[in-house]
């Protein structure tokens, strides 16, 4: 039997994975993930409810952030997929075009993020470097936050990275490549180039280990069934794939 609509009518956004029990979007940017008291048009919003509840949101992205954005169609989905986020097994990849190019062609940013709030610009993500003694996911000065990151294409004045995150802070990506001296091309919140037009972050791709367990349809004395696989999606970016096209960087025999 084919799952249910999954949203609203004239409301569809493009499916990049399908099953009866996921769905990966591919989340155009400008588009919230969730509504707001400013903000009408959203993934959640589009979503069409469904009789046992749902479909939810596994994750976010930011509003300008466009890419791989997964969905659970029911309950038991859900808490599979949450529990995958919430050990680090997920594999988060982003591609940024970003300013400059970074000192090294690749390596590892752990620092710690923590928000900073004032009435002039609202609020924003600081990144602090990790203290030499103390090791923590989180504490008062802020929450750990993780990202590798390897340089793809370069033209001398833009480059393109990949960005792996290993943690889930918020603006995570954005305050790292700020941080790296190379911020995001559009960024306006980190970056310098207030009128470049849209924000060049793509949520690349996304793999997710899932466990499910599930009675049978009908003999509800049988043991229940238990399938393990990985959700594995890939979201395209015409202008960056053509950027990497154009300046791509050798491979290192």
């Amino acid at each position: 039997m084919a799952p249910p609509p999954l949203f609203q009518p004239g409301k569809k956004l493009p499916l990049l994975w399908e099953d009866r029990h996921f769905v990966v979007i591919n989340k155009p940017a400008g588009l919230a993930a969730h509504p707001g008291p400013k903000v009408q048009d959203s993934v959640e919003s589009r979503l069409l409810p469904q009789k046992r509840g749902g479909p939810w949101l596994v994750h976010r992205l930011d509003a300008d952030t466009a890419g791989c954005l997964l969905i659970a169609r029911r309950k038991s989905a859900l808490v599979a997929a949450q529990k995958a986020f919430a050990t680090h097994e997920t594999i988060k990849r982003y591609w940024a075009l970003v300013e400059g190019h970074p000192t090294r062609q690749q390596g590892t940013l752990t620092t710690l993020l923590r928000r900073v709030s004032s009435i002039r610009q609202g609020w924003k993500m600081v990144s602090d470097p990790m203290p030499e003694t103390v090791h923590p996911s989180q504490t008062d000065q802020g929450r750990l936050a993780r990202t590798s990151w390897c340089v793809l294409a370069s033209d001398g004045t833009s480059s393109l990275l990949e960005l792996t995150l290993h943690t889930g802070r918020t603006h995570q990506a954005r305050v790292h490549c700020a941080a790296l001296g190379t911020p995001i091309i559009g960024d306006g919140l980190y970056g310098s180039r207030h009128d470049a037009g849209r924000m060049r972050l793509l949520a690349r791709s996304l793999e997710v280990p899932v466990r499910l367990v599930s009675p049978p349809e009908t003999d509800r004395t049988v043991p229940q069934i238990a399938s393990s696989y990985r959700i594995k999606a890939t979201a395209g970016d015409v202008e960056l794939e053509r950027f990497l096209q154009a300046h791509a960087i050798p491979a290192r025999p």
